[in-house]
Formats: C-alpha cells, sequence, structure tokens
C-alpha cells in the first residue's frame, strides 16, 4: 500500500488564509507585544532600587540607621573573603553620604532630586582594581557656595496673595543644598532684573514642603518631582486664579533663552530684529511706514533686545519703528558719516527727512530710555491722518488746538505721494516751523514786522504744519488740490514725474453747529439733529494753494500773508462734505499673528507636550491596560469571524419544509410565476427556515368536501 504524498510547500490558499488571518489579529498581536516589552524592559529601569534598597533599610529611614546599616554593610565588605566589588562599595558609599545629609536626603525623599548619580558610574572606573583605603572620600562634592537670590522669598502665607496680579509672576523653586542652583542664582538675578519691567518674580525653597509640591510637577501616581530638576521656573500669568493657567519653563536655563521666552509667549512682546549695512535701507527703512520715528540700536554684542526695550516697541507701535544693528569697527566711518554714530552702544532716533538725527550714546535703563522716547517719538512735521487730524487741527469736524473759543484757525499741509520730491519739500517746510519757532521765542520787536502775523498765530497754536500721503488719501487730496492738478499728487503713480504741493485751509468755526452739538437734549428730534450735525462740516473752510518757489522765506512770507488776510477780512468759504481719511491699522502687524502663534516657540510648545506625555512611561498601569486591551480585542475578533464563517453553512443546507424539483410544476403560469417570485426574493434574503403553515403543502389524501345547496333541497 502506498501512502500518498504531502507536498513540502504549502498550498497558495493556506498561504492567503494565513495572511488574513494574521491581518485581522494585528490589532491584538501588537497590543500583547508592548504590554510584554512594557513590563519586561520598560517598569524595571523606570524603577531602579532606591539608595534605601541598597542599604538594606526601609525607605525614608532616619539618618541614625543609615548611619548603622552603612556600618554593618561596611565591615562586611571588608571582612569577606570573596574579591572585593568596587562598584558595589561606591553604591552603598554614595546612599550613606547622601542620606546623611539633611538637605539632600529632605530632596530626595519628597522630590527624588539626586544630582551627583554620574559619579557612582565615573569612581567605579577610577577606582578599579583598589581597596576601600585607597578611595578618597567623600564620594559627593560639597556645596561651593549659598545661594544668593535678590528676588522676594515667597512663602506659602504670601503665595495666596499673588492670585490674581497686574502682572505676571516668574518663580523659581530651588533648593540651599543644590550645587546648581547656587550656580544659576547669578543668571536670576539678571533674569529678575531684566524682566523687572514687565514681571513680578520670586523664589521658592524647597523647604516650603507644602507650597513646594504644588508647585512640582506630578508623576502618573501622584509623586512630586521635577522633570528637570532644580532649579525649577514657573510662570502665573496675570490674572491667573487656578493652577491650570500655570506654565512651565523646559529650556535650558540662560539668561537669554528665559528672557526670551517670558517676553514673547508670556507677555506677547515683538521681536526687534538686527539688520545690516546692506539691508537696513531697502528691508528696514522703505518698508516701514513714513510718519514713524526710526529708532536704531547700535549692540556691541550682538545680544538680544531687553524686555523693557520690547516694551517700549510694543508702547510706541504707532509712534516710532525699531531696528537693531551690530556695530562692527571696519564699518565705524559709514555710521558716523550717515547718523553721527562714533561708538557702540548707542540709540539714533531718525525723524523727518532732512532733519539731523538724534543720537544717544551709552547704555540705557528703562527710566532714561523712555524718557528719550517720550522726547524724540513725534516727527518735526507731522502727517495728517485718522488719528492725528483732531489733535493737529485740520479737521472740520473737530476743534482748533488753541481751544474751543478760537474762531479761525489755519492748517498748512504739504501733499504729495512718497518720494524724493515728497521728502525735499518735507525738509523745506520744517525750515519754515523752525523759523516761525525761533521768531516765536524772541522779542517782537527785533522780529520782522511782516511775519508777526504768522508768528503769533503759530505761538497761540493757531496755526498747524503737517504732510499728507496723497497715494494714500486720494480722495482726501483730490478734494482740496483739484482734479485737473492732481495727476502728479494724488492716488497712484501714473507718470514718472511727481510734484508735491503746498495748500493753506482757513477754518472758520460755526457757532451755532456747535451750540447745537454741545447742548444736551433728551428727545428723539436732538438725535435727528446730532445725526445732521455729525454728517457736516462744523467749520466753514477757505483753501489757497501755493504757487511760488521751494524757498523758505518765500513760503514764510506767503503763509504770512495769508494769515493777516485772513484773520482781517471775511472771505468766502464752503461747508461741503469732507471726504474723510483712510483709517489707519488699529493692531500692529506682529500682534495679529506673529505674536498669536508665537513660531520660535512651536518646538518647545511641542517638546513641552510630548515630556508631559511622558509621565506615563512610569506608570505601571499602563502593561496591564495594553495586555486587557489585546484581550478584549481577541475575544471580540474571534467572535466576529466565527459569526461569519457558520452563516453561509446555513445558508448553504436544504430546506426539509420546501417540495423538491420533482413536484414542482415544469411549467408554471406566468400569474402562478409572478406571485412565486417575490416569495422566493424574500426567503432567500433570510438566514432562518420558514415556519409551517397549513396553506403550504396539500395532503396527498385531501378530498373537496361537497357544500350543501339548499335550494336543490
Amino acid at each position: 500500500m502506498t501512502m500518498p504524498r504531502v507536498s513540502a510547500n504549502p498550498s497558495p490558499s493556506c498561504l492567503v488564509s494565513m495572511a488574513s488571518t494574521v491581518r485581522a489579529y494585528a490589532l491584538p498581536i501588537i497590543l500583547f507585544a508592548g504590554a510584554m516589552f512594557y513590563q519586561l524592559f520598560i517598569i524595571p529601569n523606570a524603577f531602579p532600587p532606591s539608595h534605601y534598597d541598597v542599604l538594606q533599610i526601609e525607605s525614608y529611614s532616619s539618618i541614625d540607621k543609615v548611619q548603622e546599616a552603612y556600618e554593618k554593610l561596611e565591615s562586611k565588605l571588608n571582612s569577606a573573603e570573596e574579591a572585593f566589588d568596587i562598584h558595589k562599595f561606591l553604591k552603598i558609599r554614595y546612599a550613606y553620604e547622601l542620606l546623611t545629609d539633611p538637605l539632600w536626603k529632605r530632596d530626595y525623599d519628597t522630590f527624588g532630586i539626586d544630582e551627583q548619580l554620574h559619579i557612582v558610574e565615573s569612581g567605579s572606573k577610577r577606582y578599579a582594581g583598589k581597596h576601600i583605603s585607597e578611595l578618597d572620600f567623600p564620594l559627593l562634592q560639597a556645596r561651593s557656595g549659598f545661594v544668593d537670590h535678590s528676588s522676594k522669598v515667597i512663602t506659602s502665607s504670601d503665595f495666596q496673595y499673588i492670585f490674581p496680579d497686574v502682572k505676571p509672576w516668574l518663580i523659581q523653586l530651588f533648593s540651599s543644598g543644590s550645587e546648581n542652583c547656587a550656580q544659576f542664582s547669578k543668571s536670576w538675578n539678571k533674569i529678575a532684573s531684566l524682566l523687572d519691567v514687565v514681571a513680578n518674580t520670586g523664589v521658592v525653597e524647597l523647604g516650603e514642603k507644602e507650597l513646594a509640591i504644588y508647585l512640582a510637577d506630578k508623576s502618573s501616581t501622584g509623586k512630586p518631582f521635577f522633570r528637570n530638576g532644580v532649579p525649577s521656573l514657573i510662570v502665573i500669568p496675570a490674572g491667573c486664579r487656578s493652577p491650570k493657567c500655570m506654565t512651565r519653563f523646559n529650556g535650558e536655563l540662560s539668561v537669554d533663552k528665559v528672557t526670551n521666552w517670558f517676553a514673547t509667549t508670556i507677555v506677547d512682546l515683538p521681536q526687534i530684529n538686527y539688520y545690516s549695512r546692506e539691508s537696513l535701507v531697502p528691508n528696514f527703512l522703505g518698508k516701514t511706514s513714513h510718519h514713524k520715528v526710526k529708532v536704531l540700536f547700535f549692540s556691541t554684542f550682538g545680544e538680544r533686545a531687553a524686555p523693557f526695550i520690547r516694551q517700549a516697541a510694543k508702547d510706541y507701535w504707532a509712534f516710532a519703528s525699531f531696528a537693531f544693528i551690530l556695530w562692527r569697527e571696519e564699518e565705524s566711518s559709514y555710521w558716523l558719516g550717515a547718523f553721527g554714530v562714533h561708538s557702540a552702544p548707542a540709540i539714533v532716533f531718525l525723524k523727518d527727512p532732512g532733519v539731523k538725527p538724534v543720537v544717544h550714546h551709552g547704555s540705557v535703563n528703562n527710566s532714561i530710555f523712555l524718557q528719550l522716547m517720550e522726547n524724540n517719538k513725534q516727527q518735526e512735521l507731522r502727517q495728517l491722518r485718522s488719528v492725528t487730524s483732531m489733535e493737529l487741527g485740520c479737521d472740520p469736524h473737530g476743534y482748533s488746538r488753541a481751544g474751543y473759543d478760537t474762531m479761525i484757525w489755519y492748517c498748512a499741509i504739504v501733499v504729495g505721494r512718497p518720494s524724493l520730491e515728497l521728502n525735499k519739500m518735507r525738509e523745506t517746510m520744517c525750515r519754515v516751523q523752525e523759523t516761525f519757532f525761533k521768531h516765536s521765542q524772541v522779542d517782537a520787536s527785533s522780529d520782522n514786522q511782516s511775519l508777526t502775523p504768522a508768528v503769533d498765530a503759530f505761538k497761540r497754536r493757531r496755526l498747524t504744519f503737517a504732510w499728507l500721503d496723497g497715494e494714500k488719501q486720494k480722495d482726501y487730496c483730490q478734494f482740496y488740490i483739484g482734479q485737473a492738478g492732481s495727476d502728479h499728487t494724488c492716488g497712484q503713480r501714473r507718470s514718472v514725474t511727481d510734484i508735491p504741493r503746498l495748500f493753506v485751509i482757513r477754518y472758520l468755526r460755526n457757532g451755532s453747529a456747535v451750540d447745537l452739538r454741545t447742548e444736551q437734549k433728551t428727545d428723539w428730534k436732538s438725535s435727528l439733529v446730532q445725526d445732521l450735525i455729525s454728517d457736516s462740516d462744523l467749520a466753514g473752510q477757505f483753501v489757497a494753494g501755493y504757487k511760488g518757489e521751494d524757498d523758505v522765506s518765500q513760503i514764510t512770507a506767503w503763509l504770512a500773508n495769508i494769515i493777516s488776510d485772513g484773520d482781517s477780512r471775511e472771505l468766502p468759504f464752503f461747508t461741503l462734505r469732507t471726504p474723510k481719511l483712510v483709517p489707519d491699522d488699529t493692531e500692529p502687524i506682529w500682534s495679529i499673528t506673529a505674536q498669536n502663534i508665537p513660531l520660535k516657540n512651536l518646538k518647545q510648545s511641542i517638546l513641552g507636550s510630548l515630556s508631559g506625555l511622558s509621565i506615563y512611561r512610569e506608570d505601571p498601569r499602563v502593561g496591564p491596560f495594553l495586555l486587557l486591551g489585546a484581550l478584549i480585542s481577541l475575544g471580540t475578533i474571534w467572535l466576529r469571524r466565527s459569526q461569519q464563517q457558520v452563516q453561509p453553512s446555513e445558508q448553504n443546507q436544504p430546506n426539509s419544509n420546501q417540495p423538491s424539483e420533482s413536484n414542482q410544476p415544469t411549467q408554471p403560469s406566468s400569474k402562478d410565476e409572478r406571485k412565486q417570485m417575490p416569495r422566493d426574493r424574500v426567503r432567500s434574503r433570510s438566514n432562518k427556515k420558514p415556519t409551517p403553515s397549513m396553506t403550504d403543502f396539500e395532503p396527498s389524501d385531501a378530498y373537496q368536501v361537497p357544500l350543501s345547496d339548499s335550494d336543490s333541497q
């Protein structure tokens, strides 16, 4: 008898079936493998033996018990006959020195702080093959100094007053027994001084046990710890009322990293970029707003802008733009000729075209810098904009700078598209304004009598000088210049030629309209009157255009004549509705984008989130949860596959209640077929056997019972 030969290679159908089974059970297999790997490798490494285990005593034992345990182990190792294990002894000695120091023991017992653990490995290599008598003790380095902090020391009783505060708090948690904290103390004092303007700073010693535990990180089991050791920095934002809004710094503990993170992420201060000699003009001076003063900081070492400078950049963003320049000796002659800077550090204020820059040499603190900003935040010839029109007195809807009682005032405006020609005209008007200012400061008897009306108006604030961006303020420009003469002055540039123009507006207050506006009324008629008044000009206007040469003396004489006639004669005026000035941006661009999404801190935010998830790596519950998930998924998949295999077998079994093919009519009528097909279709869809019915089959011995006929009888 011959045995059938079995093929050594499995059939393709078996391989397909095996692959489908593996794919179906992939999830429980992965979960089971993860559970085993976690329990066998991660958990043992996450929970190494404690220093108390090394000394073979209970956790949190007293210092006396630690000393007794060490003496017993030391004598045992000395008397042992086998070879001396240097690594084992160094671990015992390390545990002894750590747990007999009160501060080190406190930090280790409460927060698991162990800063010098690397000494055991390095000592094992250094003292290999030596006896106990040849070792140098102590192993642990004594504290080299004390922690010197100039910040406020916060206790548990003080902490309740921190919530909430106008300024955010930056708090350092430190230990008096930590060498890292002692080395960081100088950096911390510098950080505290730099952030003094924008934040409150304080320190919490780990001896304030309840407060330190409250501010520390928490493991998955609830044990307090510090992810990056001590010192640890935590921020309480302004207005914070709960621990959920606290933020922890997880980066490098350097002065620059901490201050930049706090200024950018916590208080949303703008970054101030550095520019080179080649990029300053195209990338900064050419792109910033024309009405803003340019503030240039010359730095010797290329350090980041101090927080108080960044705070000033945020507060004065409507008046000034800020830039940093790294000082190089080879470029000193260029900066001396351009701005008059001969050394760094220095601050330069660039104002109007042709106006000499204001230069301040030397370092500045917050108070000195704010004083410089207040004195130099405005240009000599201010720009007429929507936010400055009423302040300048060049708005028919507002009032004169001279006060509410002034009936006539003047506004001299230079208008044109931003260009070199407009810059020259602005420079000329600055000289005109300076001329009137000088004449107003000296005795009137020594002045040119022809300029007296204009000088008097300038001194009494009835004469204002301004310039207008004709490209941006097209409608306003065309309203005063006229459509015919606005091609080279207003709107988009259509030709190479740019012609700036000078005109003066004489405002005559409409007293009746002002009375109606200021009168307090409460009925609906007063509201209607207020709407009508607000829609019309409250001052009549007379416009005079200058057609002379670009000369200071001619312009001053022309202005004096205009003001003399305007004050003495009844000139014609119009009260047409003046076009509104195009509004300025309400927020700087950095507050909309860069500060809401600080891209430079995105990496740190991601790393912080990942480090937060790493807490659960040491959670002993993770392995059982993975195993439970593997078992549940295994049972669910097995039950589902079993049901899928049973259903096809039931569908293939014949139904005993149905008649055989021989009993069925071979040629059913079309009517019977139409009646039978829906029933067969319904049966084929159902997996259950149909219940028997008396109408389904006809018995073989059945016969028709004759019905009685009452009529025949």
